[in-house]
Order: structure tokens, then C-alpha cells, then sequence
């Protein structure tokens, strides 16, 4: 049995001591690096993120202008005032409607699209082309073409339904017509992502379920939908986040009205903060539609990620 001579003992803790030495040497080098490689980035982020974004937050307790000049500090202020604005909760309300109009219904029909245009060979390209080609539109495009549409005395709207309805200018109308356009915009995006994902799903699977007997139905329920789960969560997240920040349709197609009944809550912080010059309230709105996002994609987290637990 070999026994270690306090040499040989000294001689291998100073070479790992070197080892050390020289792993931590290193590190530290590729710490510099890699420090000086993202430091563009970081002044960057800091200066065009992080700042104005401290900025932002700052001003909810001024009644400065936009330009954060002109102001004195108010404290809660603006907060207590935007609990007691009604404009505000209508704002909000009108928000959270279009999303309920626009979110899920957009998600649903993307895919349904997606299947039937899987299931059309020949003609798949023409299809995939006329559903896509509306995204590639700017939205002044888009909502000049339906301001055309939908106009009350010669838009193709009112011909085709045998009738003469102001659709942008009733207050019923105002807001599903805007989500109706938003949905005809945005659909092909979607569309592509299921059938991206309808694409990866092993065509095997399929034939061995056929085989097993398994009907139309069923190979949805039980093949489809399960592998199809994590594109139709991307696609809802994404159109969940997109639809609370509208702001374009709305202030292109109805300006809020008629009546403020289309107005959304970056309308509203936009006529406080261009119009009204209000910068500190505009603030403090753009800050509860950052807080009403945050909320709304933490729920969507949590449940989820309770069902994948459930699946697990």
C-alpha cells in the first residue's frame, strides 16, 4: 500500500492551488469580455429603457407636462384622481371589451383556419397568400379600406346587408366593428404560427390512430389539441398583450366616439398627455395599463402552468 510522502502532498496542493489560480484568471478575463461586448447594449438599454421608464414613474407624482417641466410634486394625487375619474373606468372598460372581442375569437379562428388550409393542397398557397397578405398592411391601409367599407351612404358594408347603418357611429356598433377589422389584420399572423405547429406534429400518429379507429373528432381532442397546446398558448399570449395596448384603430377609424364610446385607455392617456397636457396623469395612466398587463399575464401564467402541472 502506497502512503504519500508530505512531498508528494505539497506538490499536489500547490498544483491544484495553480489550477485555481488559473481558472479564476480566466474567468476573469472572460468576464471582461464578455462585460465589454454587452456594455453597448446595457448604455443602450439603460438610456432609451430603463430611464425613461424611471422618468415615467417619476412624473405620476407631478402635474408636470410631457416634457416633465412646469409642475410641482402632488404626491398620491394623480392616483386619487384616476379612482375617481370616470372617464377612466369607461376607458378601461371599452379596453377590456375589445380584448374580450379580439383576443380569444382571433386565436380560435386562427387555427381553424390553419386546418382547413392544411387540408386544401392545391390551392394552399392562394389561401395562405389572401389570409396572410392583410398583415403585411400598414394599419392607415387597413383602416382606410374599412372606413370605405363600412361608410353609411356607399360602403359595400350596408349593400351587401340590405340596410343603412352608421357602423363607426353607433355607439353598439363602434367597437365590434373595430375588433372585426383587427381580426381580419391580425388572423393570418396566427394562422402561419398553427400552421407552423400543425406542421411538427409526426404525421405517424395520425395513421396509427386511424388505424385504432379513431374519428375526426377524436384525432383533434386526443392528438391535435394536446401537441397543439403550447402554440396556442404563444398565440393568445401574444394577441392577449397586443389587443390591450390598441390604440391605432381606434384613434384612426372612431377617434373615441361617438359619445367616448370607443375610447381606450391609451386614447385617453393620449389626449392627457398631447392634448390636454397632462403629463404627470398621462403618466399615471400609462403606469396602470403597464400594472393591468403585468396582472393579466401573471393570471394567464398561473393557470396555465396549473394545467400543465395537471397534465403532468
Amino acid at each position: 500500500m502506497a502512503v504519500n510522502s508530505p512531498t508528494t502532498t505539497r506538490a499536489a496542493s500547490s498544483a491544484a492551488a495553480a489550477r485555481r489560480r488559473s481558472w479564476r484568471a480566466i474567468r476573469g478575463k472572460n468576464a471582461k469580455s464578455a462585460l465589454l461586448m454587452i456594455a453597448p447594449f446595457l448604455v443602450v438599454y439603460g438610456v432609451f429603457l430603463i430611464y425613461p421608464a424611471i422618468r415615467v414613474f417619476w412624473l405620476t407624482f407631478t402635474s408636470a407636462d410631457l416634457t416633465g417641466s412646469g409642475g410641482a410634486f402632488v404626491g398620491l394625487g394623480n392616483y386619487a384622481r384616476l379612482v375617481f375619474d370616470p372617464l377612466f373606468w369607461a376607458s378601461l372598460w371599452h379596453t377590456v371589451y375589445f380584448v374580450l372581442l379580439t383576443a380569444a375569437p382571433s386565436t380560435a379562428l386562427g387555427l381553424l383556419l390553419a386546418i382547413l388550409i392544411l387540408r386544401w393542397n392545391r390551392l394552399r398557397p392562394f389561401f395562405l397568400a389572401a389570409f396572410f397578405l392583410p398583415y403585411i398592411l400598414p394599419v392607415s391601409v387597413v383602416t382606410m379600406i374599412w372606413a370605405w367599407i363600412l361608410d353609411p351612404n356607399f360602403g359595400v358594408a350596408n349593400y351587401l346587408v340590405g340596410t343603412s347603418i352608421a357602423w363607426l357611429d353607433n355607439a353598439t356598433w363602434a367597437m365590434p366593428m373595430v375588433a372585426f377589422v383587427t381580426i381580419w389584420w391580425m388572423v393570418g399572423f396566427n394562422t402561419v404560427l398553427f400552421i407552423s405547429g400543425l406542421q411538427n406534429i409526426p404525421v405517424e400518429i395520425y395513421e396509427a390512430a386511424r388505424l385504432d379507429g379513431c374519428g375526426a373528432f377524436r384525432l383533434f381532442t386526443s392528438i391535435t389539441w394536446p401537441m397543439l397546446y403550447p402554440v396556442t398558448v404563444l398565440v393568445f399570449t401574444l394577441q392577449l398583450i397586443l389587443q390591450f395596448k390598441i390604440f391605432n384603430q381606434v384613434y384612426l377609424l372612431t377617434q373615441g366616439g361617438p359619445y367616448n364610446s370607443t375610447v381606450v385607455l391609451l386614447q385617453y392617456m393620449y389626449r392627457q398627455a398631447f392634448i390636454q397636457h397632462n403629463g404627470g396623469y398621462a403618466a399615471t395612466i400609462a403606469l396602470s395599463v403597464f400594472v393591468l398587463i403585468l396582472v393579466t399575464s401573471f393570471i394567464q401564467y398561473r393557470l396555465l402552468s396549473g394545467r400543465k402541472d395537471r397534465d403532468a
